[in-house]
């Protein structure tokens, strides 16, 4: 199959074999030129019989898939992670230990494990799935048939059919099927917002452009994907499947690599460092038991391997996972509830991780509808508030030569005068329609003549005024024209007509001979001419898309019976200029300031022009200097320059999607955590390079979705911030449990593997008078490990977020989950366990440093009633750091539940006869309860100590 290297990275690529292949750029070359390259007849198309064979040449006109990774094997690949292998061994371990000795109890362990990795396997298969739903929902996009000319007859055909060469007729509300240069067109417009982000229809023409004219400036080529809102036209198809500007973006999405989170990283390395202390720790610590005691016999050998499988579990925290989980599902419920929908469990934290924004405007930052924001006439201009497509909003007038703001009614009559004619025009020249549903206004046809006709209406007009005027005929806007116009007879007076028409200002002006100035038009002086265009050039600076609007009246003689012609255009009266924009959404400037405050930079990168997006941009807050950089000066820069100007740089316009993926990959470079916000499909691929993307849930494509990691419900910036705090929190969360399951877990192996060498020292070998002397039995540990350690760390993931969480800086890329100083507090509480049970197992037994006189299993009783105090206090430090643990002691009911659970079981190990039989335990007095928990909690005392030395320094 042919392809050419040049045409590719044009975009202008296409499947047919050289002899019948397009320019590399189509759109600069004349319309002759290339139906002579594609070998197509300008006026019957391509024959059926050359269609088929072009067909079988290049291929189906859809985009390329590949053969899918069974199930089987997909649901193989979720056992890879390092932790999960662990566990998976200490699970095999366990089970085999419990076939090859038949007294041994029911590993209930080895089944709690199993059953945690296979729920985590199952949530990824799922997910796994969705995400590769993302190239078919691109596929989905394409028209499934259009009409071309073959044989000289207009022909529907499937889209997958299309061939290059082919002639396209494309007319209102038609998918494009493929890439093609227009040959002729009359009023076309097509929406292109999902491929180059333009917020407005594009209005396209014929001619040749130059070599050089980005994307979205191409005019006279029309792309798969998009959609045609007004207008028809002739094309010749230069691209089709893969070759299109469609098939490149899901060609980079399809190369995107999918990117570890954070916190996935962090948890495998975590994984594979536990893996290793474990395999050290249990082989250490057998072959002391082994040397040490000196067990030669099959029976002490056996009871030995048992401990060492039972120690090298304590030391997995195994519950980590289904907590992680929990937790992780539980914040996805909340932020659900905030309007932010999670795909992937994993990047819940990533996004309270982000340093970096990367937004779209169109949609995101602005809320995508057109709002007349300015009327100027020759005595003055109104301004109008509100935003979107309802007809409520604030009316005020400025008069010409004062700085004073007046209410509408209270105008000048005058002023009024000019200010509803000029409304008036715009609302009937005009063929879109203003309608409520349920409470929710919208528009039908184009969304700037939708938001002409809620100025109208903002400013008094209403049906009944502007019913009186019947349209008798009209000369439709065309590219060359830049003109739309309209003829009204006037119910009022049944000699009268009117011609209504707006455009581009400098164009129309040259139409017009006089200005309306209060209640009749006055000449209009070549003066006046370059005050208007002035006014144009200030509104256009001011991110406003201008049109003039102009009115004549004619005899009622002039309109024939062929309706109006082109003369209607000329002396016209110039009424005034409107200007208007997609505004920013209310509460974004709000969201971006927090955004801020919490030390996330925000980006604006668009496909709309440089102007819009600087002024938008400035108005909330993400640039203060109204820099914009444009796609044009993005390509000409190279990686490493674009690497080194990225940090400085707040607003890009009309980028490609290339250009977005660049700027994700050089902000990466620099450490930052990135969250890629989009809509459109041209977003698709930025979205998955980016650590977390964040798509729109209402405007967003089907594409933009499935590449995502969130998804926003309503649309809406502030919904971002809103996702980032609660990632955040959740992070933070995951912080404090991790605190807590490894404090508790070293000290559980500190306490054995120590009680082990020391237990000469501590009276232990003489409690255990030729017994295996162990400070506690495997079931214990299990115990502890299993359910002392799971209801408390579950508690800690629903903290709720400390008051503060938004004013911290982001977390740097290269720092771990677990910090340096979490692990010297980690070690510490390990540590003080240790030290305090086997205290507590000495002062029990007779012998060792503190003479006691109890049995063994009431020393191993009271070491492991002390060794779960430990963990129940240590729940309370591993909240914080830093802060006091009395702090917001009572603001988490579920902890304080967890905790009273936790102790409960407690003593029904102690007291329940079955329970003592299973865990080897003995009844304890009212005043051994108060030795455990008063050697337990000084955990907490020690702590509270460090964190205000802590909170001391400077």
């Amino acid at each position: 199959m042919a392809s050419n290297s040049a045409a590719v990275t044009e975009g202008s690529a296409t499947r047919a074999d050289p002899a019948n292949a397009p320019p590399t750029r189509p759109w600069a070359a004349p319309a002759d030129e290339v139906l002579a390259a594609l070998a197509t007849d300008p006026e019957r198309g391509l024959t059926t019989a050359e269609a088929q064979r072009r067909l079988a040449r290049t291929g189906p006109n859809e985009l390329a898939t590949h053969k899918p990774i069974p199930g089987w094997r997909r649901f193989l690949q979720q056992f890879r992670d390092p932790l999960v292998l662990l566990l998976l061994a200490a699970t095999g371990v366990s089970t085999a230990t419990w076939l090859l000795d038949p007294d041994t109890p029911l590993p209930y362990e080895a089944i709690a494990i199993l059953a945690i990795v296979l729920l985590n396997a199952i949530m990824g298969y799922a997910q796994q799935a969705r995400a590769e739903h993302a190239i078919a929902a691109l596929r989905q996009m394409t028209a499934p048939q259009a009409t071309v000319i073959r044989d000289g007859q207009p022909v529907v055909v499937l889209a997958r059919e299309i061939v290059p060469g082919d002639l396209l007729v494309v007319e209102e509300g038609a998918t494009v099927p493929a890439d093609a240069r227009l040959l002729r067109c009359a009023a076309l417009q097509v929406a292109e917002a999902v491929l180059t982000g333009e917020s407005l229809p594009v209005t396209k023409e014929a001619a040749p452009l130059p070599a050089d004219v980005p994307l979205a400036d191409q005019h006279n080529m029309i792309f798969g994907g998009t959609s045609v809102t007004s207008g028809r036209g002739l094309a010749v198809v230069v691209a089709t499947g893969m070759g299109t500007r469609m098939g490149q973006i899901a060609g980079m999405l399809e190369q995107a690599p999918d990117t570890a989170t954070p916190l996935q990283r962090e948890l495998a390395r975590v994984g594979r460092l536990l893996g290793v202390a474990v395999v050290l720790i249990a082989v250490v610590t057998v072959a002391a038991i082994l040397l040490v005691q000196d067990v030669t016999t099959p029976a002490g050998i056996l009871d030995v391997l048992v401990f060492g499988v039972a120690l090298a579990v304590a030391a997995v925290p195994e519950g980590l996972p289904a907590v992680v989980t929990v937790v992780l599902a539980l914040g996805v419920q909340r932020m659900a509830e905030r309007n932010a929908i999670v795909r992937h469990l994993s990047a819940v934290e990533t996004l309270g991780s982000a340093s970096v924004i990367a937004s779209d405007k169109t949609g995101t930052l602005t809320r995508n509808e057109m709002t007349v924001r300015t009327v100027v006439t020759a005595s003055g201009r109104l301004e109008l508030g509100g935003t979107g497509y309802a007809p409520h909003g604030t009316a005020t007038v400025r008069p010409a030569g004062t700085a004073a703001e007046l209410p509408l009614e209270t105008a000048d009559p005058a002023l009024r005068n000019e200010l509803q004619r000029a409304l008036t025009v715009g609302d009937l020249a005009n063929n879109a329609v203003l309608q409520e549903e349920d409470g929710r206004w919208s528009v039908q046809g184009d969304p700037t003549e939708g938001a002409l006709l809620v100025a109208a209406r903002k400013a008094g007009l209403d049906d009944e005024q502007l019913g009186r005027f019947r349209r008798i005929g009209e000369l439709p806007f065309s590219s060359d024209r830049k003109l739309m116009t309209t003829v009204h007879t006037d119910a009022a007076s049944a000699d009268r007509i009117l011609v209504f028409t707006k455009g581009a200002p400098d164009v129309l002006l040259t139409r017009c001979a006089s200005e309306l100035n209060g209640m009749e038009p006055v000449p209009l002086t070549d003066q006046r001419r370059r005050e208007i265009l002035a006014e144009n050039e200030a509104l256009a600076g001011q991110a406003l898309r201008t049109l003039g609007v102009a009115y004549r009246e004619l005899p009622p003689e002039a309109v024939g019976p062929h309706g109006p012609d082109q003369t209607v255009e000329h002396d016209l009266v110039f009424a005034g200029l409107i200007g208007m924009l997609d505004p920013p959404r209310a509460e974004a400037r709000d969201a971006v300031a927090r955004a801020r405050a919490a030390g996330i930079r925000t980006l604006m990168i668009t496909g709309d022009h440089p102007v819009t997006a600087s002024v938008i941009a400035a108005e909330l807050g993400i640039s203060d200097d109204r820099r914009a950089v444009a796609g044009t000066a993005l390509t000409q820069q190279s990686d490493a320059e674009l690497v080194e100007s990225v940090r400085g740089i707040s607003v890009y316009a009309r980028v490609s999607p290339r250009d977005k993926l660049r700027i994700v990959r050089a902000l990466q470079h620099h450490g930052d955590i990135i969250a890629m916000t989009g809509d459109g499909v041209n977003d698709a691929p930025a979205l998955k390079a980016a650590d977390i993307g964040v798509a729109m849930g209402i405007t967003g494509t089907d594409v933009s979705r499935e590449a995502s990691d969130l998804v926003l419900a309503d649309d809406n910036y502030a919904s971002i911030v809103a996702a980032v705090e609660e990632g955040r929190a959740i992070f933070a969360n995951i912080r404090k449990f991790l605190r807590y399951l490894l404090s508790s877990n070293i000290g559980e192996v500190v306490t054995m593997f120590f009680g082990v060498l020391l237990a000469d020292l501590i009276g232990l070998t003489e409690a255990a008078a030729g017994a295996l002397p162990l400070p506690l039995l495997a079931t214990q540990i299990l115990w502890i490990n299993l359910v002392t350690d799971g209801a408390p760390a579950l508690a800690l993931g629903l903290d709720p977020p400390a008051r503060d969480v938004m004013r911290r800086p982001p977390r740097p890329r290269g720092e771990g989950v677990i910090t340096g100083t979490m692990w010297r507090g980690i070690l510490f509480v390990g540590a003080v366990m240790a030290t305090g049970t086997l205290l507590t197992l000495d002062a029990s037994l007779p012998g060792g440093l503190i003479e006691g006189s109890g049995s063994l299993d009431y020393g191993r009783t009271m070491a492991f009633t002390t060794l779960v105090f430990f963990s129940l206090f240590t729940v309370f430090n591993a909240r914080s750091d830093t802060r006091s643990a009395f702090v917001g002691l009572f603001a988490n009911p579920w902890l304080l539940g967890a905790v009273a659970l936790s102790l409960l079981l407690q003593v029904a190990v102690v007291y329940v006869p079955a329970l003592q039989q299973a865990f080897a335990t003995v009844a304890l007095s009212f005043t051994d309860w108060l030795w455990c928990a008063a050697v337990g909690s000084s955990v907490l005392v020690l702590r509270e100590v460090t964190k205000l030395a802590r909170r001391s320094r400077p």
